[in-house]
């Protein structure tokens, strides 16, 4: 008998984001998480501040020891393919202390953003922007023992139903994403979101995998669904995203982040997710899953 592949499972931050801080930590021990994602700024409840504290990431830090849980992943907000060059800089300069944060609070890694700009709209001059905002900020990971994380993210619009419409941007589109991987530092990688990508492409069923495999350093775990003419999130094997082959074929060896994202019911979301990995593991030779 073969050795199974083992995937570690940890607990994604978005859809805590009206939740306290404390609630994201009791929700992970509940479900025997190890690990678990936090943000910074983007004003959301459930994230540190803007420009965390000295008191504040201190609370934050008693959390994980508290609940010993681990909080290697941080979330940041950012838009590096903005037009105007003034708002990229002040983003940019944004971001760099927020990365300084999240290296104070014990990060290794940082989710960013590439941008959402249409795909089409992105000028050379806006390209070149942002390719020099992410060796800056490599730069400064590089400094703080950090990695960066580019999530596999299009643009979104919404309908009043609340659905969601995606398109590419620079971090979903595959020929913009080969320049990347072309282009930018090559300590830098991906967060893998399947589910996004099928958002936006539907009819690519391995997500672009073979297309960034390679570089994939960080991965989230949702699926979306139809609502109309758009989207909305739900969890894995919610609707028809396969992650079997996806897993089985993932160069990536750390941990995979479950990020459901409905604000009603949290837990209910989480608990599907990991049924549906009990599920895959069942009838995977080469799978297992660990929390």
């Amino acid at each position: 008998m073969h050795e199974r592949k083992v995937i570690e499972i940890g607990c994604g931050e978005w859809g805590f984001r009206n939740l306290p801080m404390r609630e994201h930590f009791e929700i992970a021990r509940d479900f025997d998480f190890k690990w678990l994602e936090f943000g910074i700024g983007g004003d959301q409840t459930g994230r540190l501040s803007e420009f965390p504290e000295p008191d504040e990431i201190a609370e934050f830090k008693a959390l994980n020891e508290e609940f010993s849980i681990a909080t290697p992943f941080c979330c940041i907000e950012n838009d590096f393919t903005l037009a105007n060059e003034n708002d990229h800089l002040e983003v940019l300069e944004r971001s760099k202390k927020q990365i300084q944060a999240a290296a104070d609070c014990g990060a290794k890694q940082v989710r960013l953003f590439a941008g959402f700009t249409p795909v089409e709209k992105v000028s050379s001059e806006i390209w070149d922007r942002m390719m020099k905002a992410f060796w800056d900020a490599d730069q400064l990971c590089e400094g703080l023992g950090l990695t960066i994380a580019i999530e596999t993210h299009g643009g979104i619009t919404f309908d009043e139903d609340e659905s969601a419409h995606h398109f590419n941007s620079v971090s979903t589109d595959p020929e913009s994403l080969s320049r990347l991987i072309e282009q930018l530092p090559s300590r830098v990688g991906f967060n893998y979101d399947p589910g996004n990508i099928k958002a936006v492409r539907p009819e690519d069923k391995s997500c672009c995998l073979e297309l960034i495999n390679d570089r994939i350093n960080y991965c989230h775990l949702k699926d979306w669904t139809r609502k109309g003419e758009g989207w909305v999130a739900v969890a894995i094997g919610d609707d028809d995203l396969d992650y079997g082959p996806l897993f089985e074929n993932m160069k990536y060896d750390g941990v995979c982040l479950i990020e459901y994202e409905p604000l009603h019911d949290s837990r209910d979301g989480i608990r599907r997710s990991l049924d549906y990995l009990h599920e895959i593991e069942q009838s995977s030779q080469v799978l297992k899953f660990q929390r």
